[in-house]
């Protein structure tokens, strides 16, 4: 019990003593200082990723838009698999009274995917 009422009056006079409580203070300070770096190392970071993603998705953009431009190319000329109409009622470009019967049914979308496998294997 003796040991008890002396780890209580320590604490006590700890909490009483200015120097105790500006050692805390500091302390406390200086671990939220450190945690405050090391998160904006982790912004600066993440902005780092962001932009160099955003540069990627451009380039995937630009790469898609020259391919469907490639493949209408190819889609305009008389020995064309699909037919330029086809096309542009796949990607809904065509105007609805070009677009006839056409429906978007698993056949159609696998012509879409077979020309993007022959625009990908001859070029």
């Amino acid at each position: 019990m003796e040991l008890a009422n002396k780890v209580v009056s320590t604490v006590t006079k700890a909490a009483n003593n200015n120097t105790v409580i500006s050692v805390c203070l500091v302390g406390s300070f200086l671990a939220l200082s450190v945690r405050s770096v090391n998160q904006q190392r982790d912004i600066e970071a993440m902005e780092a990723e962001k932009e160099s993603l955003t540069k990627s998705n451009k380039a995937m953009k630009k790469a898609m838009w020259d391919w469907k431009q490639q493949l209408f190319a190819e889609a305009s000329t008389d020995s064309a698999l699909i037919p330029l109409a086809r096309l542009k009622a796949i990607y809904g470009e065509a105007p609805a009274s070009q677009i006839g019967t056409l429906s978007l049914s698993l056949y159609s979308l696998f012509l879409f995917a077979y020309a993007y496998f022959l625009l990908y294997v001859y070029t």
